[in-house]
């Protein structure tokens, strides 16, 4: 099971899920065990598979730290926090994260775009 720790203490992600915006980026880190490489992959594969076929999901993106780091980075681009929600308060994805190894820890956290004068646009 994996076990869940606030990216931003002062605003979990049960907070985030109350806020209606969007388009959202979910950024994950996860950390684990480095021997659990193989059962963190396969438990999120799961994961991104049944996402991909939820309303709102656009793409998704797993990273792994450089060299003998448990860390990993998973983001995912959604249309809406609101799509979002449904997705993660679903029963049957909430029944799934008892597949991630128990070194698995989780700090998951929704972002908005913004605009940065003569860089990005929003």
């Amino acid at each position: 099971m994996v076990n869940f720790k606030p990216l931003d203490p002062e605003f979990p992600i049960e907070q985030q899920l109350g806020v209606d915006t969007g388009p959202v980026v979910l950024v994950n880190l996860f950390t684990i065990d480095p021997a659990d490489h193989d059962a963190l992959i396969a438990a999120w594969k799961d994961d991104a598979l049944w996402m991909k076929k939820q309303p709102g999901y656009i793409s998704t993106q797993m990273h792994k730290a450089v060299g003998d780091s448990g860390m990993y980075l998973n983001y995912a681009i959604w249309d809406s926090v609101a799509d979002f929600r449904v997705a993660f308060s679903n029963p049957e994805f909430k029944e799934a994260l008892s597949h991630y190894p128990s070194s698995a820890v989780t700090a998951p956290h929704l972002f908005e775009k913004i605009a940065v004068s003569d860089c990005c646009t929003a």
